[in-house]
Formats: structure tokens, C-alpha cells, sequence
């Protein structure tokens, strides 16, 4: 009986992961989905316990142990997950979501050595096992590598980490993870040397994989282990023959892997070369570029999008770093009240994870039909009276079009050079990930508004104001 209902509330569950992730696809029931899907895991989670129900006689005199602590387990957690939730800034938003899938990474590789630490190496058929494997290899990788991109984006790890033959190393530390497998479930013998190394290589190789790869690559490798994640518990739970898990793994893992590969389009990158090249640490690359940045006043800039008939926006990481997202809105707004066209255009890989700016803006409270992505507002750009850019770079950089020696060739970007007039706020005149400058910043058409983007945008907001005094 119990079993009975532990599937179908499984089944019920997975229905509503399924759902969620739908309502998830708009920004408008973005957040019920969220509801929707987290609710289904509550009921995954609640009908674990039921297994207690149903266990086998060697397990009886463990049973109120193993309740006490996954009950200790789940307070723990869920306190952890509710207070940095709720505290952690917009700008840590992509340090979280690493750290947090790493968690589930490593929490698919714990149920692997479950099965594979056993004693007499029982863990069931050869398929069993060779699944148990490859779902701890993946989980681990997805732990590791997800812990490394944790702390590239938390500042903690300020450059990529590379050494000649580096590629051939991981390649040899691969396949010993690969064969190392293979003897732990050819051995049999419950020897928990050969399962030990096994998990010591494969968590090396998450790392090792992750070491190389700049920061320019971080939404792409977040979406990539995101995917490695949920192929993991998807492997897990058929080694387990746990349906629900099966099913919402292979969920998380196919969204994952439809992510990634849009994120390495949108970077006219293909996911080889997120992986092993050197973008986004190696300065230099493409033509000199000609001309000189020039200096405007933050009021000045205002004074004339106040003016202006259209303004589009595109929001960069500066903004959130400044954490200038309500600022700019209430500029916005005044600019509204005047009669201003504003739109908010969106690039795919716009700060450091898939849907950064989105959430930066939801934030603030911009309404939706105001947000545009890239392909849906591009071709209004050329008749748009002003552009404002506020910390982005390469995602705007005419290079991508023009300059076939650039690093960045090929890769879409927005059209901002071809409003009339941009304005450009940044801390300074440093460059993007790409390491090269961005040629938009010496149009004729471009001017720079230097300094924190919060600043700026107060000394716009105040401009405006006084225009009606």
C-alpha cells in the first residue's frame, strides 16, 4: 500500500513540475510556476516518508534513527534555503543557483555511493550498475564543477586557472575516472578503495573542467550543469527505480540542455568552444579602432532623453551591480509621464546567468510588456531616437558584425549603434570579457556618462524633476 502511494503522489508531483516549467516560459506566470513546481516537491519530499511504512527487516531497528535524522536534515536545509532566499541580493542571485545545483549534482552522486559502497556489491544487475556509475560520475562533475563557477562568480577565483597540455591532462583524468568505474563494479567485492578513487577523480575532473573556463562563459556553464544535474537524478532514480525521479530529472536535464545550447547560440559559440577555448581572459584581438570616447554629463543625457520622442534601455551587469534597478525605473517613469516611448531590450546573455536582466527588472517592478528580447526589438533600434546603455558591453559591440578578426565575430548583439544618439553609462572606460574595446564607444552618436550607474541615474532622475519646477 505504501509503495502504491508513494507512486502516486510521485506521479501527481511530476505532473506539477511539468506544469510549473510551463508556467515558468512567460515572465507573467513565471512566479506561479515557480508555486506550482515547489509544491510538487513538497509532495515528493512528504511522500518519501511513507517508504518507513514498508522497509525490510534489516532496516527495522534503524528506522526511527533514519526518521529523526531526515527530518533534522530537512530543518536544517529548508531554514539554510529559506534565509538566503530571502536575504541574498539580486547580483548573488547567479552564486546561488550555482551553489544550490551543485547541491543537487551532489546529492545524486550521494545516492550513487549509497548503491555503491554496499556491502558484497549487491547493487543490483549489471545495467543497475553501470547506471549507478555514469549518475555518479555526471553528479559529481555537476558538484565540483558547479562549486568552481560558485566561486568565479563570487569573486573568490579572479581568473581562469590553465597550464600547458592542460586538455590532454583532463583527458587522461577522464578516462582513469571511466576505468576506475568499470572496476568498481567488476570487483564485487565490496572493497571501498576502488569506489573512493573513482569519486576522488571524478570530483577532480568537475574541477579540472571548470578551472579554464572565463567568466564570460559562466551563463552557458550554470545551464551545463544544470543539465548534468538533473541527467544525474534522472540515472539515479531508474538505478533506484524511483519513477518520479526518472521523470524529474530528465525534465530539469532536457531544459537544461535546450538552455545551454540557446546560450552558446546566442554567443554564435558552439558548446566545444565555451568549454575548451580561452574566450573571455585573453586580451586584444580584432581591429584598432579609431576615434575617442566622449564625456557628457549625466543631466545633460536626461535633459535630452526627456525630450526625445523614443528611449530604449539595455540593462547590463553594472546595473545590478549598482543595484540601480528601482533608480532607473522611477527615471523611466518620469520619462513616461513626459510623453517618452521607453522599451527595455534584453540580450540572451546579458549579466551572468540565462534571464539575469529579467529578474533584475521584475525586481524593480517594470511590467512586462515593456521587456523585449533581443530578436523582438532589434530592428527598432534604427528608429529610436535615443539609446541607453547602462553597464553592458560586448552584447552591444558593432564588432560582432563588422570585424571578422574579432573574438566576438558572428555573435548577435543588440543594435544600439544604430539609434541616433546613445549614451553609454559606465565606472569607467575598462573593457568587456571579450578583452577587446567596444567600437560603439567611439561612434559620433555615442556619448559616455562615467560613473555608478545608482549615481547616474539620480542625477538623471533629479534633472528631470527640475525640468518641471
Amino acid at each position: 500500500m505504501a509503495s502504491l502511494l508513494v507512486a502516486l503522489a510521485g506521479f501527481v508531483a511530476v505532473l506539477l513540475f511539468i506544469f510549473g516549467l510551463k508556467r515558468m516560459s512567460s515572465p507573467v506566470t513565471a512566479t506561479h510556476g515557480i508555486i506550482v513546481a515547489g509544491w510538487g516537491m513538497a509532495l515528493a519530499v512528504l511522500a518519501s516518508f511513507l517508504y518507513l511504512a514498508d522497509v525490510q527487516p534489516a532496516a527495522e531497528p534503524h528506522r526511527a534513527v533514519n526518521l529523526l535524522l531526515a527530518v533534522v536534515a530537512l530543518a536544517i536545509g529548508g531554514a539554510w534555503a529559506w534565509r538566503g532566499g530571502r536575504k541574498v541580493a539580486i547580483t548573488d542571485m547567479p552564486q546561488m543557483v550555482a551553489l544550490y545545483n551543485g547541491m543537487g549534482g551532489g546529492s545524486a552522486a550521494a545516492l550513487a555511493a549509497v548503491v555503491l559502497f554496499e556491502r558484497g556489491g549487491e547493487g543490483g544487475s549489471l545495467l543497475h550498475q553501470v547506471v549507478t556509475v555514469l549518475g555518479a560520475l555526471i553528479g559529481s562533475v555537476s558538484l565540483a564543477g558547479s562549486l568552481v563557477a560558485w566561486a568565479k562568480l563570487d569573486g573568490r577565483m579572479k581568473s581562469a586557472w590553465r597550464f600547458k597540455g592542460q586538455r590532454e591532462f583532463n583527458l587522461v583524468v577522464f578516462v582513469a575516472t571511466l576505468v576506475l568505474g568499470g572496476v568498481t563494479i567488476a570487483s564485487g567485492d565490496g572493497a571501498l578503495a576502488w569506489p573512493l578513487l573513482f569519486f576522488v577523480l571524478a570530483l577532480a575532473f568537475g574541477v579540472l573542467m571548470t578551472l579554464p573556463i572565463g567568466g564570460a562563459d559562466m551563463p552557458v556553464v550554470i545551464s551545463l550543469y544544470n543539465a548534468f544535474t538533473g541527467l544525474a537524478v534522472a540515472l539515479e532514480g531508474f538505478a533506484l527505480q524511483n519513477p518520479a525521479l526518472m521523470i524529474a530529472g530528465m525534465v530539469v536535464g532536457s531544459a537544461g540542455t535546450l538552455l545551454t545550447f540557446l546560450m552558446a547560440k546566442a554567443m554564435n559559440r558552439s558548446l566545444a568552444n565555451v568549454l575548451f577555448s580561452n574566450f573571455g581572459e585573453a586580451a586584444g584581438g580584432g581591429q584598432a579602432v579609431e576615434g575617442e570616447m566622449k564625456a557628457v554629463d549625466a543631466g545633460d543625457a536626461a535633459v535630452t532623453m526627456r525630450y526625445a520622442s523614443s528611449v530604449i534601455v539595455v540593462p547590463g551587469y553594472g546595473l545590478a551591480v549598482a543595484q540601480a534597478q528601482a533608480k532607473l525605473y522611477e527615471f523611466v517613469k518620469l520619462l513616461q509621464a513626459a510623453g517618452v516611448d521607453v522599451k527595455f531590450a534584453i540580450h540572451p546573455v546579458a549579466g551572468r546567468m540565462p534571464g539575469h536582466m529579467n529578474v533584475l527588472l521584475a525586481e524593480a517592478g517594470v511590467p512586462y510588456d515593456m521587456i523585449y528580447d533581443m530578436d523582438d526589438i532589434n530592428d527598432s533600434f534604427a528608429a529610436t531616437d535615443v539609446a541607453l546603455v547602462i553597464g553592458a558591453n560586448d552584447v552591444v559591440n558593432p564588432a560582432a558584425r563588422t570585424d571578422k578578426s574579432s573574438p566576438i565575430y558572428g555573435m548577435p548583439i543588440l543594435n544600439v549603434d544604430q539609434a541616433r544618439q546613445i549614451y553609454v553609462v559606465k565606472r569607467g572606460k575598462g573593457r568587456g570579457y571579450a578583452g577587446i574595446e567596444n567600437a560603439l564607444f567611439f561612434q559620433k552618436n555615442c556619448d559616455m556618462v562615467y560613473g555608478d550607474a545608482l549615481a547616474v541615474l539620480n542625477e538623471m532622475v533629479q534633472a528631470v524633476k527640475a525640468l518641471g519646477e
